[in-house]
């Protein structure tokens, strides 16, 4: 009987062999699998939202707010108009958990056991784990006297303790007991129950695991380093759509970084195919859930149409090498850069425009007063805005602004300078 999944071509067929594709080709099936390769169909669901994050694998957790927070605004991306109420609740009744993945991500419960079972066999040089570890060595009688309150009197937030210095943040600079809290979650001795105005409430995490929906399944905590390791290989190019071997560690963070050599025998089994992308030096790799992705792709029936603002943590720019050759977009997340040296902006938000990424805005919602701010707009060089173009940011940035509760959108400088008449023209109509 043949090892290879019914409707997967042989890999004679589908190896770096076969006929190339294009990029824009392989953009379809990395949008396709990220699900942001046509605009939602209809209004969404409460069990959209953790089909998406299912989709992606993970979400990443970042709580710069000067608009929505990075997990509100990707899921907007591909869900449109939700409420952001969903995320707290999906959390607050187990359906989903936090952990540490890429970065801090919200996972499916479904998912969360394989995290546990990594991060209890894998040696990790991730720097909450040495700042956890650090501190177990230092305050490990008042660790374990917070953790035995936990047990008796139930979650906590770190706010629940005062400080005397106020307005500090970052680990190092963190009251003792936020530091504590999050050496006992890099641990998984405490996990987060729930959050309240974003602030994480930690409990014991045989409690968290216990109102898991689906149930937390104890099995998973059995499986090897290898099989897990190879689970997440396939999880992140299954969730990339398409990726070169040395995009796939970072998805996971996954160490040592993944080769050629380490995906042979997937290839062998049929559970990845090879695929040639025009112009690449190094072949790519498919999820073979995704065999019917790459036959529409390279049939050219993969139509890109949707438009939208990503996240600065989005997927699909996170990882700055891949977004270059993938997209030919060179991002880097500039709330971190000091200001002198920023190009863009704090908040930049990378534009999706069928198919592409044409530009970035940097943003701020003020929501007192109702405006959504446009600090500043550039297009790509060479990208020539069309008509629809501009009609289809316009609506992209209005549907965004009223989503945040911002109606009124308020527009400083554009590159090319055109573009800032254009959309003030249509925001009127």
């Amino acid at each position: 009987m043949s090892s290879f999944r019914k409707g997967v071509r042989p890999l004679s067929e589908s190896s770096s062999g076969g006929k190339a594709i294009t990029v824009t080709q392989a953009r379809a099936l990395h949008l396709a699998a990220q699900g942001l390769l046509q605009a939602p169909r209809r209004r969404a669901q409460r069990d959209d939202l953790l089909a998406t994050i299912q989709r992606m694998r993970l979400l990443q957790i970042d709580s710069i707010h000067v608009v929505a927070r990075s997990p509100y605004l990707v899921l907007h991306a591909r869900l449109g108009d939700y409420p952001s109420s969903w995320l707290e609740e999906a959390l607050d009744t187990g359906r989903i958990a936090e952990c540490w993945a890429h970065e801090a991500c919200f996972v499916t419960a479904s998912d969360i056991g394989l995290h546990r079972a990594w991060r209890a066999q894998a040696e990790s040089n991730h720097w909450a784990d040495r700042h956890a570890s650090r501190t177990r060595d230092t305050h490990l009688k008042e660790m374990h006297d917070l953790l035995a309150r936990i047990r008796e009197s139930g979650p906590v937030r770190a706010s629940d303790f005062e400080r005397a210095d106020r307005g500090v943040s970052g680990w190092w600079e963190w009251k003792p007991e936020k530091r504590w809290l999050e050496a006992w979650f890099a641990s998984g001795d405490l996990m987060v129950t729930r959050r309240e105005r974003f602030q994480r409430v930690y409990d014991l995490a045989e409690r968290v695991l216990a109102k898991l929906d689906p149930p937390f399944d104890e099995m998973a905590m059995t499986h090897s380093q290898a099989a897990l390791r190879k689970r997440f290989i396939l999880d992140s190019v299954r969730a990339l759509g398409i990726a070169q071997a040395r995009w796939i560690a970072d998805y996971f963070r996954l160490k040592p970084s993944v080769d050629a050599g380490e995906l042979e025998p997937l290839l062998a089994t049929g559970e990845l195919l090879s695929v040639r992308v025009a112009g690449w030096e190094h072949p790519a790799y498919i999820h073979a859930d995704h065999a019917a992705l790459l036959e529409k792709a390279r049939d050219g029936k993969l139509r890109a149409t949707h438009t939208a603002l990503l996240s600065p943590f989005d997927p699909v720019v996170w990882d700055r090498a891949r977004a270059s050759e993938l997209f030919d977009f060179d991002y880097t997340i500039e709330c971190y850069v000091p200001s002198a040296k920023r190009q863009y902006g704090y908040y930049v938000l990378p534009i999706l425009h069928r198919g592409r990424l044409i530009g970035r805005l940097d943003a701020k919602a003020h929501r007192a007063e109702g405006v959504f701010e446009v600090k500043a707009l550039f297009l790509e060089e060479g990208i020539k805005p069309s008509e629809r173009m501009l009609d289809e940011l316009a609506a992209a940035i209005a549907v965004t602004a009223q989503w945040h509760g911002t109606p009124k959108i308020r527009l400083g400088r554009c590159r090319p300078a055109p573009v800032a008449s254009a959309l003030r023209a249509l925001w009127r109509h």
